[in-house]
């Protein structure tokens, strides 16, 4: 966590000098381009892409671990989950059927349907560079501040500045409610206990955390009144970054990536790939 109070990790790169909503707009640009396809060989490339620019964003692998570890969990838990569901699916997408494993009733997991969840898990890790490269590298109230600058109500962006900057803090009063609860003899750690009563021990800090989060809210909100937010239509900002050459070049570069993706879209990687079909 920065001194900003949030996830933002200052340092120096061209990610970093990018005006917040241009890195918000490259946001929904990059999800954008990936939603239009169902093809590992795309998304392979994106996430190569991705982690390169984290790699200039100057990011360390000990900053996104966490937040990795969890979408590659969650990827694994959905795999799994659609694979139950819907051991077939893939087969009717590839229109091609190679019998694996021999599940319930008449069903079994298909080569098709397992490269399928593949696919998708590819799909998601795609996002995450992007998502990773926005949250750690806009500052808070630069990023509200572009927004307001774009249209946005400055009430609503200031929300949104909020909201990034409380994220860490709401981890950090996890931790601790977490090491209170550990106090008292509530097992959460590998070896102390079961998995089974490790999870139901976590939903036991959900009633605390939410608690704890409300009353952040409330003295947030009062301070906010006492300080008169929202009395005028507009309001000036402390850090606010000119909009430049870069941003500019880095804008019409999410725009002509939309539409190129369009093109391939319709023209060369239409429909689910499956590299063992006929």
């Amino acid at each position: 966590m920065s001194r900003t109070g949030s996830l933002y990790i200052e340092k120096e790169s061209i990610f970093h000098d990018l005006d917040g909503s241009i890195k918000f707009i490259m946001l929904i640009a990059w999800t954008s381009f990936i939603f239009m396809f169902m093809d590992a060989r795309i998304f392979s490339f994106m996430i190569l892409v991705g982690f390169g620019m984290l790699k200039i964003a100057q990011i360390k692998y000990k900053n996104i671990r966490p937040l990795l570890l969890f979408v590659i969990a969650f990827t694994i838990f959905n795999s799994i989950f659609l694979i139950i569901i819907t051991p077939e699916y893939g087969s009717k997408l590839a229109a091609s059927s190679t019998d694996l494993i021999p599940l319930y009733g008449n069903h079994s997991l298909t080569l098709e349907t397992l490269f399928f969840a593949l696919t998708l898990s590819l799909k998601y890790l795609a996002i995450l560079p992007i998502t990773l490269l926005f949250v750690l590298t806009t500052h808070p109230s630069r990023f509200a501040s572009s927004l307001n600058r774009i249209g946005v109500s400055y009430k609503i962006a200031y929300a949104v500045s909020i909201a990034l900057r409380y994220i860490p803090d709401v981890k950090d009063e996890m931790e601790t409610i977490i090491q209170a609860q550990e106090a008292r003899g509530i097992p959460f750690r590998k070896g102390d206990a079961s998995i089974v009563t490790r999870v139901k021990n976590y939903g036991t800090i959900l009633l605390p955390l939410l608690t704890s989060s409300l009353n952040r809210i409330e003295i947030v909100s009062n301070a906010m009144d006492l300080r008169g937010f929202g009395r005028y239509k507009k309001r000036t900002w402390y850090n606010q970054k000119n909009i430049n050459k870069i941003d500019i070049l880095f804008l019409i570069l999410c725009i002509a990536g939309v539409l190129i993706g369009f093109l391939i879209r319709n023209n060369v990687f239409s429909g689910f790939w499956y590299p063992f079909g006929i």
